[in-house]
């Protein structure tokens, strides 16, 4: 029996890419729901796990993108709920805010391109990141970051620049400011001009990355694959 599974998208560039494949071949059902299109968000989770994707906006950026309200609401209901919930980037970010924690606008040194993920001693045990190694690779692109997690939360994973890279929120809430749907020709598509102008070289960036694909592929599928297993894990605890 599949398990349905609401995913929000926050751009229309923002996508749950192969994620979203692996997940589907894991017996995961996505519902994406594209807000900034004007798809309407429910007010509840209805038991279904909860994935927030990424997108250029702060969690609390209600002024730019109305619907956030309506999603740091489902994000309180997931932890309320004890409900499996993964948030990627911005949907990461959201999951620090909600639960406490602390996010800031254009802070530290911006992150772009393939960027070593190192997993911390507190993973050993992790359900989604034991074992895949102490450092694996996974593509960026954010400029805000999260300052400080929330009270009680696992830090998983940091990285080079920015200190909170996975971490989570009780025993089924994830969060990762990388983004392991992206893949190394996402960074073809990325806008060459306004890179240069920041001192980033498009072709060095997506070259990296394809360099680190198939470390990139290895881990990240079983991260989705043990993720969708915490959600048929979740889904069958509910049923009578």
């Amino acid at each position: 029996m599949s398990v349905s599974v609401l995913v929000v998208q926050n751009t229309s560039y923002g996508g749950p890419g192969r994620l979203g494949a692996w997940l589907g071949a894991a017996g995961l059902e996505l519902e994406v729901l594209r807000p900034y299109a004007g798809e309407e968000l429910p007010s509840g989770l209805g038991g279904r796990p909860l994935l927030v994707l990424g997108g250029g906006f702060l969690p609390d950026d209600d002024a730019r993108a109305p619907w956030l309200a309506a999603t740091r609401r489902l994000v309180a209901q997931a932890l309320a709920d004890g409900t499996p919930m993964l948030g990627i980037c911005l949907g990461g970010q959201m999951l620090a805010q909600v639960a406490g924690g602390t996010v800031r606008a254009s802070y530290g040194e911006p992150e772009y391109g393939s960027t070593a993920i190192h997993l911390r001693p507190e993973a050993v045990d992790d359900p989604l990141l034991a074992g895949l190694g102490e450092t694996v690779p996974a593509i960026e692109r954010h400029v805000d970051a999260i300052t400080r997690l929330p009270a009680g939360a696992v830090w998983l994973a940091s990285g080079d620049s920015c200190p909170y890279q996975a971490f989570r929120v009780g025993e089924r809430a994830w969060g990762v400011q990388f983004h392991p749907e992206a893949e190394a020709r996402n960074i073809s598509a990325w806008d060459r001009t306004w890179l240069t102008a920041q001192g980033i070289d498009r072709d060095l960036l997506h070259a990296r990355a394809v360099a680190d694909e198939e470390a990139a592929v290895a881990t990240w599928s079983v991260f989705a694959e043990r993720f969708a297993g915490v959600c048929r894990s979740a889904g069958r605890a509910r049923r009578p």
